[in-house]
């Protein structure tokens, strides 16, 4: 039986330091993983790119492919978004596909690649009114966003954070945590 394809992204926030082990963690419970990352998260993980990709079996990606390039990944069952910064959140919402991750996951929505997200934001940045619009509109789409009323403290995220995370993946695709 081949194993479901969870694309695993990521924004540039301190749990993204935790990636290698959360992508164990999806591994262990079954998914074929592909990690994609913003530009800066892609900076921030230079020294383990080449080592996360043999740990996924894919290449990392930060940038779309060109016109006429092959995709080298295996279509996504389910993508977790996570952390998702304050940017990202809001280009995604507002439909602003720079970042490759971002215009994924937005493309997602289209498709009905079931999504999840956790944002990842300062206590400033959670105080901003655009965060909230967009949580909302991103939800209204889809997408299950792990914040606010659902009791996340993403600016403080733990192993448990990544543990809900990857359940709300499983349940996405399968109806069962």
């Amino acid at each position: 039986m081949t194993p479901s394809t969870l694309y695993l992204f990521g924004s540039a926030a301190p749990p993204l330091f935790d990636v290698a082990k959360v992508i164990e963690a999806a591994q262990a419970d079954g998914w074929d993983v592909c990690l994609g990352l913003t530009p800066t998260a892609a900076r921030w993980l230079d020294g383990s790119l080449d080592g996360l990709a043999v740990l996924t079996g894919h290449p990392v990606r930060s940038t779309y492919v060109l016109p006429g390039e092959p995709d080298v990944w295996p279509g996504a069952d389910v993508i977790l978004f996570a952390p998702a910064t304050f940017n990202s959140i809001n280009s995604w919402a507002l439909g602003l596909t720079q970042d490759f991750v971002v215009g994924v996951a937005a493309e997602a929505v289209g498709k009905g690649v079931p999504t999840v997200t956790v944002p990842c934001v300062s206590a400033a940045y959670a105080r901003h009114r655009q965060l909230d619009r967009s949580v909302v509109e991103l939800r209204e789409q889809g997408v299950t966003v792990l914040y606010g009323e659902d009791g996340f403290a993403p600016e403080a995220a733990t192993d448990k954070t990544w543990d809900a995370a990857l359940a709300a993946a499983k349940w996405r695709l399968t109806g069962a945590a």
